[in-house]
């Protein structure tokens, strides 16, 4: 079989490093009874062939370029892999049976944190991810709070997920080799259900917490319409990367009691 050609415009940087995939294989842990591994962007296989080994069964791949898809219907039988030439960010998750999944993958850099929005919103289905980032952004989710990498979604997926860094990768390990380095991440679903708080009101809160993280919330939450009590809050004085996600739950309680005053 013909090697399949990287597109730039897909992101796609193949790892051809054996022990490194290997190594994000093995990192596979089946979270909750999570069986079922959806590889994201598996190119020409290479990480497959070791998801393969560890008998993690039913395996679905999950890739948009046509020409590696292609390539692994020659590759791969039907009746070992089911493969799936679409878009991740427009799959229905709820028809990837069964449930619970394991979602792993090098996955394309451009579309990192689209992935993972896309994985929160199904966060019951998936309870264990494993993937394969740019380094700046694995290191964003995994910081814990007060670091000067923790943000929006630091918070988010840690609200839901237990996150770990678990090793780097130099860029001379893919084809071809990207200009940044990676690493891989582990994310493992809590017991967290709910959020003990308007959800909705918890995303607009950290976002906007968040989007002047230089300055104490007190002027960051101004948008928002604080009361002359909740300004006096002494967790206003702080700035958005020292709370954690207790925290954020906390002061969206108090702006939702103040409004309701």
């Amino acid at each position: 079989m013909d090697r399949v050609k990287a597109k730039k415009h897909l992101g796609q940087h193949f790892l051809k490093d054996l022990s490194i995939a290997s190594k994000t294989a093995a990192a596979v842990t089946g979270h909750m009874g999570a069986s079922h591994v959806v590889e994201i962007g598996p190119g020409m296989g290479v990480l497959t062939d070791f998801l393969l080994k560890m008998n993690l069964n039913p395996l679905t791949l999950i890739e948009l370029d046509q020409e590696s898809i292609h390539y692994l219907k020659q590759k791969y039988q039907k009746d070992v892999v089911n493969i799936r030439h679409e878009d991740f960010l427009k799959v229905d998750i709820g028809t990837l049976q069964p449930h619970p999944l394991a979602i792993v993958g090098n996955f394309p850099y451009n579309i990192s944190s689209q992935l993972f929005f896309k994985i929160l919103e199904n966060r019951d289905q998936v309870t264990e991810i494993v993937g394969m980032l740019q380094k700046e952004v694995a290191q964003r989710l995994a910081a814990p709070k007060g670091s000067r990498t923790y943000g929006i979604l630091s918070v988010f997926l840690q609200a839901f997920y237990e996150v770990e860094y678990l090793f780097e990768v130099p860029p001379e390990v893919f084809a071809p080799p990207p200009k940044v380095h990676s690493a891989v991440i582990r994310a493992k679903r809590n017991q967290v259900q709910a959020l003990e708080c308007d959800e909705t009101l918890f995303r607009r809160v950290v976002k906007q917490s968040f989007s002047m993280r230089r300055k104490t919330l007190r002027n960051a939450l101004k948008p928002l319409g604080l009361d002359e009590g909740l300004k006096a809050d002494k967790q206003l004085d702080l700035r958005a990367e020292q709370l954690g996600v207790d925290d954020f739950v906390l002061l969206t309680n108090k702006i939702q009691a103040s409004w309701n005053q």
